[in-house]
């Protein structure tokens, strides 16, 4: 009997160590949010390849004010790092502002900065494990003169020579120049590139449509260039909102669609809300709200301030979705704005609008 006892004090002491060593209590904690200071790239995202991770965005150090005509335009850049919270280096021009715009036939210089409209949401994305699955790197990105020149939309896609540039035609090897054919995501507004999360699936092309800037999806074809016409107009009935992006979640085998809620430009402290479907392309919802001249977005909006900035896309970095804030400081010129990181954890919580109980969001911004 003595040694039964001795044994079982000896199992629970072992047990009891277990629970509480550093190890166990690491792998359930979640990721940390964090900023990224002192770079001069905005309005992009973070991407990792191989072992290096890339982060992309607009450079503004030149000069760039948004909406004065004639203002330099300073180009998209890139820096590298060997973890997503740095150090990062300096970036570079993944293609030159000088450089023809294909589609236009003047400079990017002209195009981007002749009116002050800019160029926006430098999006690179690989094509592997999906369409032709050669391993060449295209970028995407927006040019709003485009659409308000002639109202053809306003998406650029470029073949690029590594993850690091450069891209566009010329350009040894993989240079290229598209304007993407698209039957959905017609417009101009802000977009974000969601990976399919399926076998050999192919991405899609998440924008904003002018007017009421109600969300669109669009499937990639097979060389990531252009649209299939495959996707859905109007997701969940979202309208006026902008900085959309998504992330496939394998733990409850669905689309988890984020986006800046309303849509404003260079807005610190804009809301930000969620919808969910099984398929890319079908069955988006959002929760509603009830009562009588009620925000409709009063359940589907998960943070009211974003961590004090606003959101531009979501990024999957070795598994963890990431929201990607913009933490923009109000003036034309963002050349000191800093980008926020938040971690993504999706938790399906009880409740429907009128069911009389607090309502618990199923994302969070733990900032």
């Amino acid at each position: 009997m003595r040694l039964r006892y001795l044994l079982a004090a000896l199992l629970l002491a072992i047990v009891t160590l277990t629970a509480a060593s550093p190890s166990a209590a690491d792998e359930s904690d979640p990721p940390a949010a964090f900023s990224i200071t002192g770079l001069d790239l905005h309005d992009g995202t973070i991407k990792r390849f191989g072992d290096t991770y890339f982060m992309y965005g607009s450079i503004y150090g030149c000069g760039y004010e948004w909406y004065v005509a004639g203002t330099p335009w300073c180009g998209f850049g890139v820096s590298i790092a060997s973890s997503p919270q740095g150090p990062w280096s300096a970036p570079k021009v993944l293609f030159s502002p000088t450089s023809q715009d294909p589609w236009a036939k003047r400079s990017w210089q002209q195009t981007c900065g002749g009116t002050g409209q800019g160029c926006f949401n430098p999006r690179m994305i690989q094509r592997s494990g999906w369409g032709a699955n050669d391993g060449v790197f295209i970028l995407w990105f927006n040019a709003p003169r485009h659409y308000s020149d002639t109202y053809a939309n306003a998406y650029n896609v470029m073949g690029c020579a590594s993850p690091l540039g450069p891209c566009g035609p010329g350009v040894t090897p993989n240079g290229s120049y598209t304007k993407p054919s698209l039957a959905i995501c017609g417009g101009n507004g802000d977009f974000g590139i969601i990976e399919s999360g399926q076998p050999n699936g192919r991405p899609a092309i998440v924008c904003t449509q002018p007017g009421a800037t109600e969300l669109r999806i669009e499937e990639l074809t097979t060389w990531g260039s252009g649209g299939t016409g495959v996707g859905v107009r109007r997701v969940a009935g979202i309208s006026n909102v902008e900085g959309p992006g998504g992330y496939w979640d394998p733990a409850h085998q669905q689309y988890v669609l984020t986006y800046s809620e309303p849509g404003c430009g260079y807005c610190a402290g804009t809301g930000i809300g969620y919808a969910t479907a099984t398929s890319l392309y079908s069955g988006w919802t959002a929760p509603s709200n009830v009562g009588f001249s009620q925000p409709v977005y009063g359940r589907r909006m998960f943070d009211a301030n974003s961590c004090g900035g606003q959101p531009r896309t979501v990024t999957v970095l070795d598994g963890q979705p990431w929201q990607v804030i913009d933490l923009w400081l109000g003036t034309t010129n963002e050349t000191n704005a800093s980008t926020h990181l938040v971690p993504l954890d999706y938790q399906p919580q009880p409740g429907t609008a009128g069911d009389g109980q607090v309502w618990r969001t199923p994302l969070k911004l733990v900032c």
